[in-house]
């Protein structure tokens, strides 16, 4: 069977149902982060969804208010754009930086699949994840950061050692979250030394 999904005719609704047809090639995208018991990769579908239920359910604990609906909405749609470009490890920062254009390529086609109302609607959402300025974005980007490491901890460090990743490189590319959010920030500092120590992390 193919890739390639026929158009079927759903009136109005057809090109919503394009849209949500090539979403599901999200299910195909295999991130580095493990699932916790280690049976295998997440896909970035999996990770959008548990992104979001950590927005509902750890809003009551940040230092400011946020709206909880609108950052799921963001976390939902912030990686749909690997479809396209895959997954980059938030360590590889030469790779990080190479990719952005192929993920704002992405965004163009995968939102100009919509009718123009929500196509402008979703890849608002998009661009203020991606821009981090405001309230909901930065939560939503902090969470993006803290889920993985979580995850790590409850893994004994499984992805941390099959990328050889440093404490360094988790402090370094965590300083907005342990600026904006010091009680996490805490919680998981102390979790993170103690994973080096069991040799979780170089």
């Amino acid at each position: 069977m193919s890739g390639k999904v026929s158009a079927l005719d759903f009136g109005e609704m057809t090109e919503v149902m394009q849209f949500l047809m090539e979403l599901d090639k999200l299910k195909r995208v295999e991130r580095r982060t493990r699932l916790v018991g280690n049976s295998r990769h997440e896909n970035s579908a999996e990770h959008s969804w548990h992104l979001a239920v950590a927005a509902m359910s750890l809003a009551p604990y940040v230092g400011f208010p946020v709206n909880v609906p609108h950052v799921v909405q963001m976390a939902l749609l912030h990686d749909v754009v690997e479809i396209d470009a895959g997954d980059v490890m938030v360590y590889d920062l030469a790779a990080r930086e190479a990719i952005h254009q192929q993920e704002m390529a992405a965004a163009d086609r995968i939102f100009s699949l919509l009718p123009a109302a929500l196509r402008d609607r979703f890849r608002g959402l998009w661009d203020e994840y991606e821009a981090g300025e405001t309230a909901d974005a930065r939560f939503a980007n902090m969470l993006d950061r803290a889920l993985p490491i979580i995850q790590n901890l409850h893994n004994e460090g499984r992805s941390w050692i099959e990328n050889e990743i440093r404490l360094e490189q988790v402090l370094a590319r965590n300083l907005a979250l342990a600026a904006e959010w010091p009680e996490l920030w805490q919680h998981l500092k102390s979790h993170l030394e103690q994973a080096q120590r069991k040799g979780w992390l170089l």
